[in-house]
């Protein structure tokens, strides 16, 4: 009979030791988040060894004429490809000691004409984050082009 009623009383309070530990790691704050410029090196709080380049450079392709073309973005401006206005907001490139990847935040912008040539407002079409390394994590869901980051340069 006792050791039924310790059966009983340790089934009764294991839920409740459970849940216990489950608020407990709810109520922690989250530290991989958004904060710190959302860049995916600065969300695991360590010492990094590179540094933010000035120049993405994308490889683009015209699904329709399938003709490629590498072009460089200075961090800041914009580059038109086809129907489409890509600015670069970021890049980096981590160093051949750490874990190879580069990526870049791009938004993409494509642009409208009336039916005479004349621009009208465009739609953003892409805003985020691509990784040359996984190039089908984050892609550009376009009909007619494809873009993807080739470099990030100093």
């Amino acid at each position: 009979m006792m050791r039924f009623l310790t059966a009983l009383t340790l089934a009764a309070c294991l839920p409740l030791g459970l849940q216990a530990q489950d608020n407990d790691t709810a109520s922690q704050p989250d530290t991989g988040g958004s904060l710190r410029g959302d860049d995916p090196d600065l969300r695991s709080n360590q010492e990094l060894s590179s540094r933010p380049g000035s120049i993405v450079v994308l490889r683009g392709l015209d699904k329709v004429t399938a003709r490629t073309r590498d072009f460089e973005i200075p961090i800041g401006e914009s580059a038109e490809f086809g129907a489409l206005t890509i600015t670069a907001q970021y890049c980096r490139k981590r160093p051949p000691e750490e874990t190879p990847e580069t990526y870049a935040f791009l938004q993409v912008i494509d642009r409208r004409t009336d039916g005479f040539g004349v621009d009208i407002a465009g739609e953003m079409v892409y805003s985020g984050w691509m990784f040359a390394s996984r190039p089908a994590q984050n892609p550009l869901e376009h009909a007619i082009y494809d873009v993807w980051v080739l470099d990030c340069r100093p």
